[in-house]
């Protein structure tokens, strides 16, 4: 057993995605739900935030932030060799999530400006210490990472002005998953292509995804772009310019990756769908200006589509690589993944009626649940028992670090 391996407390705090998968699972489970009695009126949120607003945000900053910071925990070691986080320094770091959600709900006697405060802590604790860890590690090419995490925790704080202040956070909402999408750009951008290869290597093929160049980093420069737009002005003209041009180089971007050739694989297929969101949330920005789609369409792809989709791609594979499963989605998870996808087509039809009299936001509501239902069934109990003895036996699960 390597010394990374060796760690005498509970095994749910002996690396960082453990935790923050498990946690950012099950609040993806309970907290849909709980918004959709709210929808209904039989619920009511008593917090900093009006009940969209509170949606909103907790999928953000709860459960995006959450699944950003396991990430970022286990990804880091591995850039800078450095031992993981661990132990106490995690929980504690986990306490402060969950006193943050306890805040913006409500459910802490404390008014906007406290629970304001005491929701950035997270995002601040996790920013020092991946800091500490690149630092010292003397990685130093991987500290711009942290500048969208930053930024995370500004959009945070953004969010919370914004809502008491004007009593709504429309600038925050879009700001706030603006920057989830850019991490998608870079760290999808790094692994899906970099999973791939390695696959269709082992398969033997000879045609091979794209090594990135100057074409993916004009393709995010514009996306950048196009997203702060979204964010400032969303129906504004340059909007839906900035919006229709950095859908097509996405898109193509998409295809250099040679998804179409890992279809047998659905476990790699997942991050690719998961990754098509983008241009398509992009295409429904520029298609929202003139009123084509509504104006919540892109929120929605961009939302479940996108950071719905990776995020639950790269928490299966990277809780099968990294607890010593084979790197296969097999029927519960590659239908967790297909009631996820099912769930962002069904909440574009908002609260029409669908057929057998349910409207497209409750069977969305019931799709996601079901989804993530799936996924803690199946993974849950991988993240709380020790590792097994052996490797994954299909492709590397490590995280590539980024480069660029």
């Amino acid at each position: 057993m390597t010394p990374r391996d060796s760690f005498g407390g509970p095994a749910l705090f002996s690396y960082g995605f453990r935790p923050f998968f498990l946690a950012a699972g099950l609040f993806a489970l309970l907290v849909i739900p709980l918004w959709w009695l709210a929808w209904r009126g039989a619920l009511l949120i008593e917090g900093p935030f009006s009940a969209t607003d509170w949606h909103i945000h907790e999928m953000i900053f709860g459960y995006g932030a959450a699944v950003v910071a396991g990430f970022l925990f286990t990804a880091v070691p591995n850039w800078t060799g450095r031992m993981p986080t661990r132990g106490w320094p995690l929980a504690a770091l986990l306490a402060l999530w969950g006193l943050g959600r306890l805040a913006s709900s409500g459910l802490l006697p404390v008014g906007a400006p406290l629970a304001a405060g005491l929701d950035q802590l997270f995002l601040l604790a996790v920013a020092a210490m991946i800091a500490r860890e690149i630092i010292a590690g003397r990685n130093w090419r991987n500290l711009k990472v942290l500048v969208p995490v930053t930024l995370l925790w500004a959009a945070n704080l953004t969010y919370h002005l914004e809502a008491m202040t004007h009593g709504s956070a429309d600038l925050g909402r879009r700001l706030g998953l603006s920057l989830l999408i850019f991490l998608v750009l870079l760290i999808g951008g790094r692994i899906i292509p970099s999973f791939t290869r390695n696959w269709l290597v082992q398969q033997g093929a000879t045609r091979l995804p794209v090594a990135f160049n100057r074409f993916d980093g004009a393709a995010i420069l514009l996306a950048a772009l196009a997203l702060a737009s979204w964010s400032l002005a969303p129906l504004r003209p340059v909007t839906a310019l900035l919006g229709s041009l950095a859908a097509c180089l996405h898109l193509l971007r998409l295809m250099r990756w040679r998804g179409a050739s890992c279809w047998r694989s659905p476990l790699l297929l997942m991050l690719h769908l998961a990754y098509l969101a983008v241009p398509l949330g992009l295409a429904a920005t520029a298609a929202a200006v003139p009123g084509l789609v509504g104006a919540a369409v892109p929120a929605h792809v961009f939302g479940i589509g996108a950071v719905g989709g990776m995020t639950l791609a790269v928490m299966m594979r990277a809780s099968m690589g990294h607890t010593g499963r084979p790197l296969s989605a097999g029927t519960a998870l590659s239908s967790a993944f297909l009631l996820l996808c099912l769930a962002m087509v069904a909440r574009l039809a908002g609260a029409r009626p669908l057929p057998f009299g349910i409207d497209g936001i409750t069977l969305s509501a019931l799709l996601w649940s079901a989804a993530f239902a799936l996924f803690i069934w199946k993974v849950g109990p991988w993240l709380l028992q020790p590792k097994l003895g052996r490797k994954p036996v299909s492709g590397r699960a490590a995280v590539p670090a980024p480069r660029g």
